[in-house]
């Protein structure tokens, strides 16, 4: 990991007790409240996300860039065809929050 925050002691208590609701690593449990919160803003303000970004190092796989968004878009549009309820909703994507 090239830096690691420092969390303050509530952040630090409140990831502490997700942890071990999740019966896993503190580390874990932060890895996925991230991709957790990625997912959500990948479907609600991609863009905007995008165009703020100083690392330019994984744009081929992330979720905000525009090229990412058409490609989801296509592969949604043709899971779409084979099965509605395949596309995942922004309501979906918080739900993933439940699982952490």
């Amino acid at each position: 990991m090239a830096y690691t925050p420092e969390l303050t002691q509530i952040g630090s208590a409140i990831l502490r007790r997700l942890a071990w609701y999740r019966h896993k690593p503190m580390t874990k449990t932060l890895e996925a409240l991230l991709q957790a919160t990625g997912l959500t803003m990948a479907e609600v303000k991609p863009v905007e996300v995008c165009s703020k970004c100083r690392d330019k190092s994984i744009c081929d796989r992330c979720p905000f860039h525009p090229a990412q968004i058409s490609e989801n878009q296509k592969s949604a549009d043709v899971h779409c065809r084979s099965s509605p309820s395949s596309i995942p909703t922004a309501l979906q994507a918080t739900s993933t929050s439940d699982k952490l």
